[in-house]
């Protein structure tokens, strides 16, 4: 049975070309990202945040305001989303701008590992957590990196230049980034641990 997608836009740097819904089932603009969606006339099936950085709230669509400051706006609508019936969710304008709110939205997609599945993408590349192992496709001369959260132990990889055979990464120690696919299918596993695995555009 085909896993049912949602998309989220979060108010960072909003990719260049909107990205096509159609692959999605449901659609969710995040505070102020509700502006990108209304200036490329786009009409999303949720708003929710704040408000604290929207220009007008839309009344032709599903809100839900969120004013509880004890949990960011992501992490909010991650729980909806999630209590909506999605475990697979595609994030767009999670980097670029302020980098706090950037590495705020890395910890969200860490703390939420174990119960949806969470996938950024931007301009550049595309970078998700895994926590056991993970099969790469379609990624022969990408450039891969393996970045530890703190931490990753036993470290083992098939595909790359520089592979990794029963390793350990350390935050602030040893991180695995600019490594080149050398196959167009590439396998990352670890036994311990979290890593964050970024994979070029091109």
């Amino acid at each position: 049975m085909k896993t049912k997608k949602a998309f989220i836009l979060l108010n960072g740097l909003k990719p260049k070309v909107f990205p096509d819904l159609s692959k999605y089932d449901f659609s969710c603009a995040i505070d102020g990202a509700y502006n990108h969606f209304k200036e490329n006339n786009i009409v999303p099936d949720l708003v929710t945040g704040d408000f604290d950085s929207i220009n007008k709230v839309p009344k032709d669509v599903e809100v839900i305001n969120t004013p509880d400051q004890n949990f960011t706006d992501f992490e909010k609508a991650l729980q909806i989303i999630k209590d909506k019936g999605f475990t697979s969710i595609d994030i767009y304008g999670g980097s670029g701008k302020e980098h706090d709110h950037f590495l705020g939205n890395l910890s969200t997609a860490l703390l939420w590992i174990n119960d949806v599945r969470i996938t950024f993408f931007d301009d550049f590349g595309t970078y998700f957590f895994i926590n056991n192992e993970c099969i790469l496709e379609n990624v022969l001369n990408k450039t891969i990196s393996l970045v530890p959260f703190p931490e990753a132990h036993s470290v083992k990889t098939k595909g790359l230049k520089y592979p990794l055979n029963d390793e350990s990464l350390i935050f602030g120690m040893r991180v695995g980034t600019r490594n080149k696919a050398i196959e167009n299918t590439v396998k990352v596993s670890l036994a311990i641990g979290d890593l964050l695995i970024y994979i070029s555009n091109k």
